[in-house]
């Protein structure tokens, strides 16, 4: 038994180790993909080259996730940043039978319900783009500049916690990063260590 439980932790940290090397890399660029939107449209990262992208991998059954919908923290973020000609994608990487998991027309009513201003919810029930980008948590942010450069990868703002009433005392990672690259200068905080549920990727 306890040989058994070696060899399944060797190879549950050798695929950890290969997702990891393999992850987006901030000031590399950012691995292009093609996938479907909840509209059944075609969305080609390389089409938006020229404008900044942010990705948003998105449960709504994850409790931080709903720190920052049911505050209207991220919709208000979304809002802000797609006013400003900012492309913003939500990604579901849940994989069927698991938390998170919607249809298409499940998730336009969600987004419609909780007034959500991305551009686009792009849906990943294989995790083929959570793993390209090696999305880790529930939210999970990323920002593409201009040039198609990784510049952000982290978490959406400084507070580990589910609590909504810690997000007015937290620096929102996102808003920081996004208003410094977009002034022409270098983002400050590139990267921080995500907090949230685990991707529900596909076994």
């Amino acid at each position: 038994m306890k040989r058994t439980l070696s060899i399944s932790l060797a190879v549950i940290l050798a695929i950890a180790v290969f997702a990891t090397a393999y992850a987006a890399k901030v000031g590399e660029p950012a691995p292009d993909f093609t996938a479907k939107d909840s509209n059944g449209k075609t969305v080609k990262l390389s089409d938006y080259r020229g404008k900044f992208v942010v990705l948003e991998w998105h449960n709504q059954g994850c409790p931080y996730t709903k720190k920052h919908y049911t505050s209207g923290n991220m919709q208000k973020t979304q809002a802000q940043w797609t006013a400003k000609g900012v492309v913003w994608f939500t990604v579901i990487s849940s994989a069927p039978n698991t938390q998170g998991y919607v249809t298409a027309d499940a998730e336009n009513e969600y987004m419609k319900q909780v007034n959500a201003k991305p551009t686009a919810a792009l849906l990943d029930p294989d995790g083929d783009l959570g793993h390209l980008y090696g999305a880790r948590t529930t939210p999970h942010m990323f920002i593409i500049d201009p040039k198609g450069m990784l510049i952000y990868n982290g978490a959406i703002d400084s507070t580990r916690s589910d609590d909504p009433n810690d997000i007015p005392k937290s620096t929102n990672y996102v808003n920081e990063a996004l208003t410094e690259a977009i002034a022409g200068k270098p983002v400050s905080t590139p990267a921080t260590n995500p907090y949230g549920c685990s991707v529900k990727y596909k076994q």
